[in-house]
């Protein structure tokens, strides 16, 4: 495997990202990061893998962190690893707690995550089936709002040391920051201890924002569509995911598994039809807007009353990504005051228009994202 360093430099020498001594100094700590977890050895029957400290990446938005981590997690020569948003990790192990509580006995013994003398205690099972599937462990976005996160995290996460798991983690803030303000934060503080003890923390210093040079150094709405509108939509991709080669992602929501086909740097690409001529609703649309950074929706038509279902996801899909403030480059067959002119649902769809227009301002591209790290009240239906 490749080393991030390496790698990194490779984008630099190809022009595909500037160069950047900030950027660069994070490679070479996730470069030795990676050179740790690969010589860690252990594993067998007799000995343990050596501990090895996680490390925390802090820094403002658009500072490279997800790239960052693209190239470490495609890298890291670890066959048990995993990259989730933080917010998606914490509902599923929420989830997890609540499902397990519903056990009787005999079914927490035939799960294979009981821990002895923990029954009772969902924690340790919780703990024992996360690291039963990842010994790396990435998060993207972690940011730490919600009480019942802040209450139940310094216990996870010691026992997930216990089990030698290991942790990389992006954030727009410093440890120090995490929960900031938050009810009962004093029995919080000991988890932000632990966190420090136990990784690396450094903040990404770079004083460019390249994720909003990006999105305003071109157009986000291209009509009509056609080749030109074509060539445009790839040109964005390939200069807001550094030429980063796109892989699927799966997000489940309410249950159900629903497939990105093509995402990279926080970004995700998709069809109007992927999007909006399938049964999608409002609860997948928020994750979308929860998961990703910006957005690229392609060949969205002209909307009438024979597509109303369409058109009205469409809506939809707008409004969650517009109230998340995620960024979007779109390319349509006319402009937004032009996609629905006539016919029933013509009058609605002229806020969504203004939305679509207000989307492309520098205001808006420039505004904090309010993703998953604003949200609060507990665990909901969305895993």
């Amino acid at each position: 495997m490749g080393d991030v360093l390496d790698r990194y430099n490779h984008l630099v020498a190809e022009g595909r990202i500037n160069p950047d001594p900030a950027q660069a100094e994070i490679a070479s700590k996730l470069d030795d990061l990676e050179h740790r977890l690969e010589n860690r050895g252990g594993g067998g029957w007799f000995s343990k893998p050596k501990p090895v400290k996680g490390l925390y990446l802090w820094g403002g938005v658009g500072r490279g962190k997800s790239m960052l981590m693209d190239l470490f997690f495609a890298t890291v020569d670890v066959t048990a690893k995993r990259r989730v948003h933080f917010h998606d990790f914490m509902q599923e192990t929420h989830a997890f707690i609540n499902d397990w509580k519903k056990l009787d006995a005999k079914e927490k013994k035939a799960s294979g995550c009981s821990v002895k003398g923990s029954d009772d205690d969902p924690i340790p099972p919780a703990a024992r089936k996360i690291a039963s599937e990842a010994e790396l462990l990435c998060f993207d976005e972690f940011q730490v709002k919600d009480i019942a996160d802040a209450m139940i995290l310094g216990r996870l996460f010691t026992q997930l040391l216990e089990r030698n798991v290991v942790v990389v983690a992006t954030s727009n803030r410093p440890p120090d920051d995490l929960y900031k303000d938050g009810l009962n934060r004093q029995r919080f503080v000991p988890f932000i201890d632990l966190l420090k003890d136990t990784h690396d923390v450094h903040e990404i210093r770079s004083d460019r924002d390249y994720r909003l040079e990006r999105l305003t150094s071109a157009p986000v709405y291209y009509s009509p569509l056609g080749a030109e509108a074509e060539a445009s939509m790839q040109a964005a991709w390939d200069r807001l995911t550094s030429c980063a080669e796109p892989h699927a992602f799966h997000l489940t929501v309410q249950g159900r598994d629903w497939r990105i086909p093509d995402v990279a740097a926080g970004v995700a690409r998709m069809t109007f039809d992927e999007l909006c001529n399938r049964p999608l609703g409002a609860a997948d649309y928020l994750m979308l807007s929860r998961q990703f950074d910006t957005v690229l929706i392609e060949n969205v038509p002209l909307l009438k009353p024979d597509n109303m279902n369409a058109a009205l996801r469409f809506v939809t899909l707008i409004d969650a990504l517009y109230e998340a403030k995620t960024k979007v480059i779109i390319s349509a067959d006319a402009e937004p005051n032009e996609l629905y002119v006539s016919g029933d649902g013509a009058f609605e769809f002229e806020r969504t228009a203004s939305r679509l227009y207000e989307m492309r301002s520098t205001d808006y591209l420039s505004a904090e994202r309010i993703g998953s790290s604003e949200t609060s009240g507990g665990p909901g239906e969305i895993m």
